[in-house]
């Protein structure tokens, strides 16, 4: 069956105990950036994971996915210090392997992470969701590092996958590449790359293995397609989806707005029953939510409230899938 997950930050939160009381029961972690540690210690070492894992553990989670990363922006640019960046990814990977931990989540995007224009946009009921408009997003300065070229982030990125790869091998654990949010190119100067399925595809063959696969975000990807399901069960008939962020948004890629997991352009049905028949055998998490009454939108797209409501619309949609399967009673 599908796992339902939800990404819970190392430390304690009242988060912990709503999603658990939601019936989750696998987490998705950060790394533990704010935990002390002994001296010359670093996140991704041994000790810090083994004890984030076990905190995660004391509260009834099973660490499934690590979906956070060391600082990479030097690899993506192939710059110096490059090698030191790629060699702290080989060090968690070894460890991730060592704890059985089996998903990284990374991505690709330069200079800067997701990008949305407005964090405000009126939604259902005086919710508020995240927006993005291209047309605004132009009249932003380049930054800092000034443009890169799409060759040249494809250059870097097979180095950077040469690297890990056979350490990923090694260890066991699955590299899920994450989509650029948007998926445009360029912003503020810097191209992207993860932006389609042909692309996703090129990263496939850029280097077969069975550890080279795919985070399957769903509000980045129904924008490349106009078909989910089918590109769905097209990498999954290649075993190559790892993990998956479960959401919605409705609009172009230029001009898009995130919605309620019930209101946008996907057929949520019809991707979970996608998944069903890939017999996914990742986890699913709810992504990227609206921002409900008597919540914060500090950190935007992840009001603890709607969470709630997300896992509860996927557990439905789950039991609706796996119910066709039982036979019919006379």
């Amino acid at each position: 069956m599908i796992e339902i997950a939800e990404f819970i930050s190392p430390t304690p939160t009242p988060v912990w105990k709503l999603v658990k009381q939601a019936g989750v029961d696998q987490a998705v972690g950060g790394l533990p950036f704010d935990q002390p540690y002994l001296a010359g210690e670093q996140p991704w070492d041994y000790r810090p994971l083994l004890q984030m894992k076990q905190n995660y553990e004391a509260g009834g989670f099973d660490l499934a996915v690590i979906e956070a990363r060391p600082p990479l922006n030097k690899a993506k640019r192939g710059l110096p210090g490059r090698d030191e960046e790629i060699d702290t990814v080989c060090t968690l990977l070894e460890n991730m392997g060592r704890l059985g931990i089996p998903v990284w989540c990374y991505e690709w995007m330069t200079d800067f992470n997701w990008m949305r224009t407005d964090v405000n946009t009126p939604s259902r009921g005086g919710s508020v969701v995240t927006s993005f408009d291209y047309a605004q997003a132009k009249e932003l300065p380049e930054t800092e590092l000034g443009p890169i070229s799409e060759e040249e982030l494809w250059v870097n990125l097979e180095y950077f996958l040469r690297r890990i790869i056979p350490v990923a091998e090694k260890a066991g654990v699955k590299l899920a590449m994450h989509p650029d949010d948007p998926p445009l190119s360029p912003i503020r100067g810097v191209s992207r790359i993860m932006r389609s399925i042909e692309n996703y595809e090129r990263l496939m063959e850029m280097i077969p293995s069975p550890m080279n696969g795919i985070t399957l975000c769903q509000g980045n990807f129904t924008l490349m397609t106009d078909d989910l399901p089918k590109v769905i069960r097209q990498f999954g008939s290649q075993d190559k989806v790892f993990f998956v962020h479960f959401r919605d948004v409705q609009g172009t890629p230029e001009k898009f707005e995130e919605t309620w997991h019930d209101v946008g352009k996907t057929d949520m049905l019809a991707c979970l029953k996608a998944y069903r028949d890939i017999n996914f055998n990742g986890v699913l998490r709810p992504d990227h939510v609206p921002t409900v009454e008597g919540d914060s939108n500090a950190h935007a797209g992840y009001s603890s409230f709607a969470r709630l409501y997300a896992i509860g619309y996927i557990r439905g949609l789950r039991q609706a899938v796996y119910a066709e399967d039982r036979p019919e009673k006379n």
